[in-house]
């Protein structure tokens, strides 16, 4: 590494940030626009040349593919996926899935968010054609009677099972070509108890690759839980997605000479670990960018000697992050994005369409921010392309952005700075518009008329409102203190309403790292590289099962610790968590649980999860059920793969204040 480069890149929604290592650890720092067409294809790899010339003096041309005998690694988290999914531009889908239950994706779980609205709306689904197979797999119970003579096999979970119908290969391979001719390659096998017998489903997935399908996301290998519909959400999207990652890497790979056959390049993932780049999927890269930052914050801010939980906030281009880091990563396991359940491991991020390019709309008497973002193109007024205002064009009326001290990479030649001047004549423009209606609304004709500070202000109020409720549903909504956190702010917007969300929520203690700007691509080079295994159990929770228990931890941690040593680790090098997801008897409400207190002990022999599920149970739901047996579903073990990079700088605090560079006009309305 002392002699190379390596490069962490986040690819946002708005820009691009490179965080980059040199030869005798020299650390170079870059933003630039995610989308710029007119002066590069692909930012990341247009980031990597730009350092590269800049470093070594070798001058590249812009589609000459770019020597990789001097990097050790790359590292990238990427909005790919996300946008993908929020935009329905993902691979052309079927899914195969069990006959008779053709639509219980389709149905959900029948949740009504609006449950007054009279006139529903579904999310479309991903797939386009369904697949109905004929396989039926039942448990073999004593209170069940099963008249019909069936196979006796042993599944995942040590249960007896009878195949009911064997699976119709004939049927099967006459549907799967009907739809192979309507030009669809992507499958999705979702069947109704394959994550306690995967065994048709992988029959399946080798019928289809034989037969020339792409891509096959098979349930079981996604997520192997009991519940089949966020079980077969999480396929589909897998299958959706998980194409349109493959070109973009394949893409990025172009760029570089033997397509990087010779570089370690690992993806950020949403539960915050790193993955080869031919392991990066799409079910795990819905939150690929976020997750870095996350990371980041959480190497940065938290002090394990004086542990004060802290809120990371995330004020990007696009939108707004949220989450808490209290000495562990807060995960959550079903979640809904898009009117999709995804049921895979996430950091509990909470997002708001509130960021610097958030367009600014009077409607009706009223300021509302975004959810419309301006984007990297044409982006705010100020950056001369002709956009729409937002919110840096606000912050830029007010004085709180200033031009001198932000790069000149604006306009179409990339030189420029900050066009305050346009700024300001939208604002006049937006500023005559609201007196005009303030007009019309009454009978005489106001003398006043508000300034474009005092508007500009107004949608900064509005703006910093929208992006407190997420903080306050992840700590006053989960049973903690908001005041009691520290608010550590990073993205390109952050600091910049860092005291006014601070002030809101009674927050005391803010810290802004000195790459708040990158800290998301910072974050990805601290991070650590990860592996998961999970699976099925369906057991109650007592001394009389621990040794079960701890048989499948010990399975599921070899297979991690297998996967982490083909990527180059050592052993000693790695570290495990394991994970028990808890519910009540006949209730539907189960939480993941460590042991307690976090990380103690990789056994339920030596491991008090118990108290873990019981102490998370009464703060989620303010209660707990005495005297009713608690069920494991599942099983997880997350192992660590930890390559200290020694990054994060030691943080002491300064002896003097602060020296001012200069004294600038800003408008702060009432303070």
């Amino acid at each position: 590494m002392e002699d190379k480069f390596c490069f962490a890149i986040d690819r946002g929604g708005t820009f691009t940030d490179v965080f980059a290592v040199c030869p005798g650890r020299k650390v170079k720092v870059l933003k630039l626009l995610s989308d710029d067409p007119s002066n590069y294809k692909d930012a990341p790899r247009e980031g990597i040349r730009r350092i590269l010339s800049e470093v070594t003096g070798k001058k590249y041309e812009m589609d000459e593919p770019l020597q990789t005998d001097e990097i050790d690694w790359i590292r990238m988290g990427t909005t790919v996926a996300t946008n993908a999914l929020l935009e329905r531009k993902g691979e052309r889908i079927a899914l195969v899935i069990t006959s008779g239950f053709k639509d219980v994706l389709h149905i959900g779980n029948q949740s009504r968010p609006k449950i007054f609205s009279l006139e529903i709306k579904c999310p479309e689904d991903l797939y386009e054609e369904i697949i109905e197979v004929d396989e039926r797999i039942v448990l073999d119970k004593s209170k069940c009677e099963i008249k019909k003579i069936c196979p006796t096999l042993i599944s995942t979970t040590g249960e007896n099972v009878k195949v009911w119908t064997p699976l119709n290969e004939e049927k099967l391979r006459n549907d799967l070509n009907i739809v192979l001719s309507k030009g669809i390659k992507s499958l999705a096998v979702v069947l109704i108890h394959s994550y306690m017998f995967p065994d048709h489903e992988q029959y399946v997935g080798r019928i289809a690759k034989e037969m020339g399908f792409d891509h096959v996301s098979l349930s079981s290998e996604v997520m192997p839980m009991v519940k089949i519909v966020p079980r077969g959400h999480t396929a589909c999207v897998d299958a959706y997605l998980t194409p349109c990652i493959k070109r973009y890497v394949n893409n990025f790979s172009n760029g570089f000479e033997n397509k990087l056959e010779n570089v370690n390049v690992l993806f950020m993932q949403s539960d915050g670990g790193l993955t080869p780049m031919n392991l990066f999927c799409g079910s795990r890269a819905i939150l690929s960018g976020p997750a870095g930052g996350v990371v980041g914050y959480s190497k940065t801010t938290y002090s394990k000697k004086s542990p004060m939980p802290v809120i990371g906030f995330d004020m990007g281009g696009t939108s707004t992050d949220v989450s808490r880091y209290d000495g562990y990563y807060d995960h959550v396991y079903d979640t809904v994005i898009a009117g999709v359940n995804i049921q895979a491991p996430q950091l509990d991020i909470q997002t708001v369409a509130a960021g610097g390019g958030s367009r600014l709309f009077f409607r009706t008497g009223l300021l509302v921010v975004g959810p419309e973002s301006a984007g990297a193109h044409p982006g705010p007024v100020c950056y001369r392309k002709g956009g729409p205002l937002t919110v840096t064009d606000a912050n830029l009326c007010l004085g709180r952005l200033q031009p001198d001290y932000f790069p000149n990479i604006i306009g179409a030649t990339e030189d420029l700075p900050l066009d305050k001047d346009g700024t300001i004549k939208a604002f006049e423009e937006l500023s005559a518009e609201v007196s005009q209606f303030n007009d019309s609304q009454s009978a005489e004709k106001s003398k006043e008329v508000q300034s474009i500070e005092e508007l500009a202000l107004g949608f900064i109020k509005v703006a910093n409102e929208a992006m407190c409720r997420p903080i306050r549903a992840l700590t006053q909504g989960k049973g903690f203190d908001t005041s009691q956190h520290i608010l550590a702010c990073f993205g390109g917007a952050g600091s910049q309403h860092a005291c006014a969300i601070a002030k809101n929520l009674g927050i005391s203690s803010i810290f802004i790292h000195k790459y708040a700007g990158i800290l998301s691509a910072f974050g990805m080079a601290l991070a650590d590289v990860v592996s998961e295994e999970q699976e099925a159990c369906v057991e109650v929770y007592c001394p009389e099962n621990y040794q079960y228990f701890d048989t499948k931890i010990n399975e599921l941690s070899t297979r991690c610790c297998e996967n982490l040593k083909s990527q180059g680790f050592k052993e000693e090098e790695l570290s495990f968590d394991v994970f028990l997801n808890m519910r009540y008897e006949r209730t539907d409400c189960s939480l993941m649980c460590p042991p307690f207190p976090f990380a103690s002990a990789l056994s339920c022999a030596h491991g008090d999860f118990l108290k873990s599920f019981l102490e998370r149970y009464k703060r989620e739901f303010g209660f707990c059920i005495p005297d009713r047996p608690i069920i494991v579903d599942d099983i997880r073990v997350r192992a660590i793969g930890n390559r200290h990079l020694n990054l994060a700088d030691t943080i002491e605090e300064a002896a003097d204040p602060p020296q001012h560079k200069e004294i600038v006009q800003c408008y702060f309305g009432d303070g």
